[in-house]
């Protein structure tokens, strides 16, 4: 197991800003020639450090305009009726987000819809519906002020001492 270096902190710094950058722009900002910095991506590829490239889209012009945060409390917080749920809820395609949260057996979901019409028909006929589900609660975004944020890497700096790959 390697340490992440300096290099490897820019790499990741500049591919979350950026996951387009080619090899030779990534290698220009982070100071390493392209074949260095090409092998240390793959490294961090391969050991789950990078877990994917996609486009963030917008969800305005996307027709989305509805974004509502709905916690679902579970009836009982058993294994199996617990993988249920979160079967149930990855098939659902406005669930964009969903985190099991403290609490007794709470889901927190973000949830995507073209209107309030839309989001209504989605709670009454689906969410509340999933298996286990004994109550939901929801609260709408009145405006985003930050989204999709990177992840902050300061802590893996040299000064305390890395991080292992």
């Amino acid at each position: 197991m390697e340490i992440l270096d300096k290099f490897d902190l820019a790499i990741l710094q500049e591919l979350q800003t950026d996951g387009r950058l080619t090899n030779a722009e990534l290698a220009q900002r982070v100071g390493l020639s392209a074949a260095p910095c090409w092998r240390r991506v793959r490294a961090l590829e391969e050991a789950g450090f990078i877990q994917g490239y996609r486009a963030i889209l917008s969800r305005d012009k996307l027709g989305l305009g509805v974004l509502a945060f709905v916690r679902l409390d579970a009836e009982r917080n058993s294994g199996d009726v617990t993988r249920r749920l979160e079967a149930a809820i990855l098939a659902i395609p406005e669930v964009v987000s969903c985190h099991y949260i403290s609490g007794a057996g709470t889901f927190e979901l973000h949830v995507v819809c073209t209107d309030l019409e839309h989001f209504s028909r989605l709670a009454r006929e689906v969410l509340i519906n999933l298996p286990n589900v004994k109550d939901m609660h929801t609260s709408f975004s009145l405006g985003e002020v930050k989204a999709g944020g990177a992840l902050p890497l300061g802590h893996l700096g040299s000064s305390h001492g890395g991080t292992r790959r």
